[in-house]
């Protein structure tokens, strides 16, 4: 899989291409993702699965009758942008109303929840059920904040199994929150995998290790230990997924072993021959077990082990008949839809007309410049920006950064050539990072360059205590979305440190120039001092012991890209005239 590609950062959107033509009679490609070929006959729930590539066939390998209605696919293991997930939304959405369903990590449930507030504005009904079946990603006690993996996959098929029967979308949600609750998975990695064009894995063992606890975006294990028999192997899978049965349950499961992508299936043929006989000794009938590759990552050798307890309702619709490019059970209906044709989704925006006072078109080239600034000093950075978010991460911070700053700098040259002010400047460079990007990263430099610009506008060039305003306005926008405070090991612990800095001296009467360059260097030690913490949000978090000593790679890219955008977000303001003066 990562031997064969042309532009690396366009292997996602080519793999999604390639897909969509081979299994043209199941699906057709939209912005954002891909839907059902035909839509349906009458109003059903859609359900819309999402993520980031990489974990093929989920998520749109199963999008069919019985499964997903559409699929929201977002770059290599990163969250896809709102605009996307609303783009799809509008593509699949019949009349019965919308249920995005995926992984609990912080950039999906930022962009699926910034989507649904758009949908639900606009009188579409619109639900989110999260997947938090990985129970070595947190204690029994904070369950909610586990990260969905391969647990995904039993969630999408009993939510889209009722939607297919015709359930409303309170009792597709109601049994999707319900199969949740009552799904446990834990893995294990043998060996890291490899982005295309990277020239090693994300992460490596020792020989004869394997890391304990892994995850579906190519982080290593939670625990590394000597790498055990088959036999070994399958007591410690089952044990620890036993050891969280969840309370009043039954004996009939619903039963996953997953590989990951380099697993082979003879391998997990030899595994199940100790997972089998271990859950019958336990008193339990297997209903349909899978065995196979259903959620993967990339070519990361590993496996994890799933179990569902069921009940009647649950069982029903496991057992259910579904058609999807990449998963086939029974034997569905014939398709009583209509051909969905060509057409496209509306979620794209029209061409505004800008308003903006000479000045402040000034003032944009000068955006429009910090913005290539920090372009360049991104792309210089990528590759250790990745490695830095390897350690406990999924190593796409660098890329996701590129593409971000590469989406917003095309942007905003547009936005201005167009006559833009620099408010909109920036709220277009901001719209276009996120839409791009995808990813927690995505989402909080997109809103918070488009709070930047609000606070800027259009009618004049900004005075220091205008822009000053606009710096406290982006991070308190990515204060509200994020949730993390200063010591979370995050971007607002070099963020926070910047604005007050930049914020103080500015009303102290110091220059914005010197004031910029001294809030820039509070940052950068910031972000440096992170080495120091223990990660209390995202990805990193189940993997926090192994980031000690490595900083932040949000904090990192945060300080490196304020500093290099200062020259030209201050040169223009320095005697500039309060906002609103002629």
């Amino acid at each position: 899989m990562t031997k064969i590609f042309n532009d690396p950062s366009e292997f996602a959107e080519e793999a999604l291409a390639g897909f969509c033509d081979v299994h043209s009679d199941l699906v057709r490609q939209v912005p954002g993702g891909a839907v059902r070929r035909y839509r349906p006959a009458r109003p059903k729930v859609a359900v819309l699965t999402g993520g980031g590539s990489g974990h093929y066939p989920a998520f749109a390998g199963l999008i069919g009758t019985g499964f997903a209605d559409g699929a929201v696919v977002g770059n290599i293991f990163t969250s896809p942008s709102a605009q996307q997930a609303y783009s799809v939304a509008k593509a699949a959405e019949s009349g019965a109303g919308v249920v995005f369903t995926y992984g609990n990590y912080a950039g999906d449930v930022m962009n699926f929840g910034m989507a649904s507030e758009r949908l639900a504005a606009e009188g579409i009904a619109v639900e989110n059920v999260l997947v938090t079946d990985d129970i070595a990603s947190a204690p029994p006690s904070e369950s909610a904040k586990r990260r969905g993996i391969a647990g995904d996959f039993t969630v999408f098929k009993v939510m889209g199994a009722a939607a297919e029967r015709g359930d409303n979308l309170a009792e597709v949600v109601r049994l999707g929150r319900k199969a949740n609750d009552l799904t446990r998975t834990i893995g294990s990695a043998f060996a890291g995998c490899t982005f295309p064009g990277a020239d090693a894995p994300l992460f490596t063992l020792p020989e004869g290790q394997m890391g304990l606890g892994l995850g579906i975006h190519g982080e290593p294990g939670l625990h590394d230990t000597d790498l055990p028999s088959a036999r070994e192997l399958g007591q410690e899978l089952v044990g620890r997924v036993l050891s969280e049965t969840p309370a009043g349950t039954g004996k009939r499961i619903a039963v996953i072993l997953n590989g990951l992508g380099a697993t082979k299936h003879e391998e997990l043929f030899v595994l199940w021959g100790t997972v089998a006989p271990l859950l019958r000794a336990a008193g339990y009938t297997l209903v349909m077990p899978e065995v196979g590759e259903l959620v993967t990552s990339l070519d990361m050798a590993g496996v994890s082990l799933t179990i569902t307890w069921l009940d009647e309702e649950l069982e029903q619709l496991w057992t259910a008949p579904a058609e999807t490019p990449a998963y086939r059970r029974g034997a569905v209906s014939a398709q009583t839809g209509t051909s969905a044709g060509e057409e496209a989704s509306d979620g794209g925006t029209e061409a505004a007309a800008f308003v903006a006072t000479d000045a402040s078109r000034k003032y944009a080239a000068a955006c429009v410049a910090a913005i290539a600034a920090a372009q360049a000093s991104l792309h210089d950075a990528e590759e250790r920006l990745g490695r830095m978010d390897a350690i406990a991460g999924d190593g796409d911070h660098g890329r996701g950064m590129v593409r971000g700053v590469d989406a917003a700098a095309e942007a905003a040259a547009d936005a201005h050539g167009q006559g833009a002010g620099a408010g909109d400047v920036l709220a277009a460079a901001g719209d276009a990072w996120a839409d791009k990007a995808g990813g927690t990263s995505g989402v909080l430099w997109g809103a918070g360059l488009r709070a930047f610009g609000e606070a800027v506008g259009n009618s004049a060039a900004p005075a220091a205590g205008i822009l000053a305003a606009g710096v406290t306005a982006f991070a308190d926008r990515i204060v509200q979305l994020g949730k993390a405070e200063i010591g979370d090991k995050t971007m607002v612990d070099a963020l926070l440190p910047f604005a007050s800095s930049f914020s103080r001296a500015v009303a102290a009467g110091t220059g914005p120039d010197r004031a910029w360059q001294d809030a820039a260097r509070e940052a950068a030690s910031a972000a440096e001092a992170t080495a120091d913490l223990l990660p209390l949000k995202g990805r990193a978090r189940p993997l926090a012991e192994k980031s000690l000593g490595t900083a932040d790679p949000g904090a990192t890219s945060l300080a490196m890209v304020f500093a290099v955008m200062g020259p030209h977000f201050t040169t223009s303001t320095a005697g500039a005239a309060p906002a609103g003066a002629k």
